[in-house]
């Protein structure tokens, strides 16, 4: 496997546990080099606790086909090396397939990237829509799907702009479908980074939660951004065998405009893997009634003098 980006890992460790001997190639340090590093790097301990040969720091230069075995020929950590293989899945990233449709002659402009779209999904031909993988950001199949209710609506039921809808007003959670899964929404770690005064981040590792340890699946965590001196939601981060079920709740917060307090005064049934997102929130109020009480006993003790 050549690039351990999402479809690299889900592939390696998909083949590995069918009984292949994997290596899984990756140019960088990190795995899943868009996610949250720390859950890169409980999936990549995983990986290599299952038998996949992780090379990280590698570079391929060049694949030697001998009879039915190829041979690829790479660079890590500055040493050329060489590993024989059955088979090879390159996964480095997509080329959109739209040579041959002469979208010229439409009016419609592309690049190496794929079709060139506004904000409303048009084309430069206003009569024309793009949507999906070969005009998108979003390269996953429930974003192509609600990118195509959009179109629906603005080329069907728009009228004089009046009621259009936006591809930026939607709130995108990904899910990488490895084992434990790692799914994420909203502010993404480089713009956690960024802005990291303005984020405030509560986190609870699996192991803390109930449920999961009867389930023998502790390895995992789960961090809530809000927005700092406030309960506004800003995105999440989730690692554990159910996150992509776990993080339509924050989803659903974000869109509905729901702070984390709701969440934290909402009742979970218990025993359930759910309830760390409840056990997240809950921090929030006990960082408010420390925070409390510390002014209170102060204020005391200093009448008191």
């Amino acid at each position: 496997m050549i690039g351990a980006g999402y479809i690299g890992c889900e592939l390696a460790q998909t083949w590995q546990r069918l009984g292949a001997k994997v290596t899984l190639f990756q140019r960088g340090e990190q795995i899943l080099s868009q996610s949250d590093p720390e859950a890169s790097k409980i999936l990549q301990n995983v990986l290599r606790s299952e038998g996949v040969n992780l090379v990280v720091n590698a570079q391929v230069q060049r694949v030697e086909v001998q009879g039915q075995e190829k041979v690829i020929h790479y660079t890590a950590v500055g040493l050329e090396k060489e590993t024989v293989v059955d088979g090879i899945l390159v996964a480095v990233g997509r080329q959109p397939n739209i040579q041959g449709l002469n979208l010229e002659a439409a009016g419609v402009k592309s690049d190496s990237k794929g079709i060139k779209v506004n904000d409303h999904l048009q084309t430069d031909n206003p009569n024309i829509y793009g949507v999906g993988d070969v005009c998108m950001n979003w390269k996953f199949t429930h974003a192509a799907d609600a990118a195509a209710r959009i179109v629906v609506q603005n080329a069907l039921f728009s009228i004089w702009g009046i009621g259009q809808k936006r591809l930026s007003s939607l709130v995108m959670p990904s899910c990488t479908y490895t084992d434990p899964e790692i799914a994420q929404v909203g502010i993404t770690e480089a713009e956690i980074q960024q802005n990291a005064e303005k984020v405030k981040t509560f986190y609870i590792s699996l192991d803390q939660v109930d449920r999961a340890i009867l389930d023998g699946e502790t390895q995992g965590f789960i961090k809530i951004h809000i927005q700092r001196g406030t309960d506004k939601i800003l995105g999440a981060t989730i690692v554990s065998a159910h996150a992509g079920e776990l993080i339509s709740q924050i989803t659903l917060a974000i869109v509905g405009k729901l702070g984390l307090n709701t969440i934290a005064n909402t009742v979970y049934p218990y025993p359930t893997q759910g309830e760390i997102i409840r056990q997240a929130a809950s921090q929030s109020n006990l960082g408010w009634i420390k925070g409390w009480v510390k002014q209170v006993t102060t204020t005391w003790f200093r009448w008191r003098r």
